[in-house]
């Protein structure tokens, strides 16, 4: 049976140290598009040695550019994928029997966490999202972070589990803390102060809570541990940096003229 062509579509940026086990993956593919927005290291090198068609363009912001490389698919059916995600083996199979006679408008896939020096537990729950879909139903949110697929239509389930290798040390965790929770400022614009006040006070247990008990990453040992405590501080820092950028501007936090230093 005939089945629809498959583009599968990869943002990068100095990615080389991921890229190649990314698209070793998907050699399957009818068309692998590589986004680019100005590598310096090996990345185009490796795209181009898997017969990727590379696309460059300045980064818009994560959803803009992911957006962007769906839009340069010539296919209607995408899989999406970071440039630090790998396809398991067997995905082929189970994504071209899909794509003979698609049930749904778009499809979930499972992923597990490369946590600094180990694979999650198998035993801890993993993550999901929708990343084979019809583009034409579907688009990618206008989150500034955490951006995903919406889709037009129902969704299914695919049981394929992709590697994501993420931060593979505690510093570049700690920096995409820093760094998401000041993009996600513009994205919580508008929460009051109070509300914000109780969210430093309380969010930070809370994430702990779900992300080292609920989905069950004590059992990967103190890289678990590490992991809740880092993710844990990124929910406090988000609503802190919201805290500051509601004060800044305020007569009592503005610095008097007199105490001002240059440099």
């Amino acid at each position: 049976m005939a089945r629809e062509p498959l583009s599968v579509v990869v943002t990068a940026f100095n990615s080389a140290a991921t890229l190649d086990a990314c698209l070793a993956s998907v050699r399957w593919a009818d068309e692998v598009v590589v986004l680019d927005s100005g590598s310096t290291d090996a990345t185009l090198a490796i795209a181009a040695h898997y017969g990727a068609r590379i696309e460059t363009q300045p980064f818009a912001g994560y959803s803009a550019q992911k957006q962007a490389a769906i839009e340069l698919a010539r296919h209607d059916w995408v899989l999406l994928l970071d440039s630090d995600e790998a396809m398991p083996p067997g995905a082929a199979e189970a994504i071209h029997r899909v794509l003979e006679q698609p049930a749904h408008a778009g499809y979930l896939l499972w992923r597990r966490e490369w946590i600094f020096w180990q694979w999650q537990s198998p035993r801890s729950r993993l993550n999901h999202y929708v990343r084979l879909f019809d583009r034409r139903r579907a688009r990618m949110s206008r989150h500034r972070v955490h951006e995903e697929v919406e889709v037009d239509g129902s969704v299914g389930v695919l049981d394929i589990v992709m590697d994501h290798y993420g931060e593979r040390d505690i510093a570049g965790r700690v920096d995409k803390a820093n760094r998401y929770s000041s993009l996600q400022v513009a994205d919580l614009a508008g929460r009051r102060a109070r509300g914000l006040r109780l969210r430093m006070l309380t969010n930070a247990w809370a994430a702990f809570f779900r992300y080292y008990l609920l989905r069950g990453h004590y059992r990967s040992g103190w890289a678990g541990f590490i992991a809740a405590r880092i993710h844990a501080f990124y929910a406090f820092l988000k609503y802190a940096k919201l805290y500051e950028a509601t004060r800044v501007e305020s007569k009592e936090t503005r610095i008097p003229a007199a105490e001002r230093k240059d440099g």
